[in-house]
């Protein structure tokens, strides 16, 4: 049954979405998504869907703009905790420690991390122009808050720098440290390869602490 009133289209999109993070999470990835198992699993008709997203390109784009908002308010939200021991308080993070930071944070939210690979890849460019801008203005808005809430002992240009080189190695590592069940088996008969197959929050963190100290220095 087709949605009459905005309060009801807007909850058949939110059941599209909530179908789409739970299948990727079943399925092992965003790539092993398809918009007809979506719709099933948010039990609605097979040609529903094209009513509420054009294209799984735009579905999975909206899951990453609301991941950009998610991934702020998880970054506030930290910093009003301890990170490790005793932490500093919001505004005197030191290089290690805002590096730690946003390594914990992002690894807390694996649906964002493997949609940061598809962001640059796909999805961004294969939505039209509105929707793009849409997405442009809402993640940098979100990067923005981060920028701010990060600031402390580094300059702004370093967490620039810091928060690119995090995003790009999330981005490589996600995937890395989530073989398809062909590559798991092939690391098993292969050990030598393994290594390949690396533990991404500990390996994000090290390398994010190197580079923050590196752009401190």
């Amino acid at each position: 049954m087709r949605a009459r009133s905005p309060e009801a289209k807007q909850q058949r999109t939110e059941d599209l979405l909530d179908a789409a993070a739970r299948l990727a999470a079943d399925l092992g990835g965003v790539r092993h998504l398809t918009l007809a198992a979506v719709t099933e699993a948010a039990g609605l008709h097979p040609s529903a869907v094209r009513r509420y997203f054009a294209s799984k390109e735009e579905l999975l784009l909206e899951l990453a703009e609301r991941g950009w908002e998610e991934w702020r308010d998880v970054v506030a939200a930290r910093l009003e905790r301890p990170l490790a021991g005793e932490a500093p308080t919001r505004g005197e993070l030191t290089p290690a420690e805002t590096a730690e930071t946003i390594a914990s944070t992002l690894a807390s939210m694996p649906l964002f991390c493997d949609l940061l690979t598809h962001v640059p890849l796909s999805l961004e460019g294969d939505v039209d122009l509105e929707r793009a801008r849409r997405f442009k203005t809402r993640a940098f808005a979100a990067y923005d808050e981060i920028v701010e809430l990060l600031t402390g002992t580094m300059a702004v240009e370093q967490l620039h720098e810091l928060i690119a080189a995090a995003l790009a190695m999330t981005a490589n590592f996600w995937q890395l440290s989530h073989p398809t069940a062909s590559l798991a088996e092939l690391y098993r008969q292969e050990p030598r390869w393994g290594h390949v197959a690396l533990e991404f929050e500990p390996k994000l963190t090290r390398l994010l602490q190197a580079t923050a100290r590196g752009l401190q220095a």
